[in-house]
Parts: C-alpha cells; structure tokens; sequence
C-alpha cells in the first residue's frame, strides 16, 4: 500500500507544481486552487506513505520522480526544453530511483 500511497502522493505534486507554474504567482484563481489542492492531497499521501516506506526512500523516490515528471510537464504545457545537460542529469536521477526501488534491500516497516 506504501508505493500506491507515494504514487498519488507524486502524481499530486506534479500536478500541483505544474498548476503553480500556470498560477502566475498565485494571480489566476483556479491554477492556484488546482496549487493548494495538489500539494494537499501529497503531502497526505506522502504521510501515508511513510507508515510503511522508510522517509529518506520515500522521499528519494517522491522527489526525484518528481522532478523527471515536472520536466516533462514543462516540455509539454509551457514549451520548456532541457538542454542535453539537464537531459543526462535527470537520466541519473531515474537510474537512482530504479536503483532505490528495485535493487536497495532498505527494509521497510510496518
């Protein structure tokens, strides 16, 4: 349940941030509810998540799956394009994310 739990916690989050993006500084109403919502909703899952995920995995995953999924909401709704750099960074973090999920033998609990 941990990883369903950290799943709907990233997917808020990118759809909060991504709403934020569109929020123009909190001065258009509905991307900015869309904002507070999203971050709600993932801060609660990720509160879920941590009865049975170890923080520092959950938050590795949530913060690095997160910035992969971000990157492209941003090459896809406001036309942000990562340079071959940022391309090869974020290659790392999805390598580091596989590598924390499915080869750490990091117990959880609970």
């Amino acid at each position: 349940m941990g990883y369903l739990y950290l799943t709907v916690a990233i997917i808020a989050e990118v759809i909060g941030t991504t709403a934020l993006n569109a929020s123009q500084g909190f001065t258009r109403l509905w991307p900015s509810v869309i904002t507070v919502i999203g971050y709600s909703i993932a801060f609660y899952a990720l509160s879920l998540t941590l009865r049975t995920i170890p923080m520092g995995i959950a938050y590795a995953v949530w913060a690095g799956a997160g910035i992969v999924l971000i990157a492209l909401a941003g090459m896809l709704f406001f036309n942000q394009r990562p340079d071959g750099p940022a391309m090869l960074g974020m290659g790392f973090i999805v390598i580091g994310v596989v590598l924390v999920t499915l080869v750490s033998q990091t117990r959880t609990h609970g």
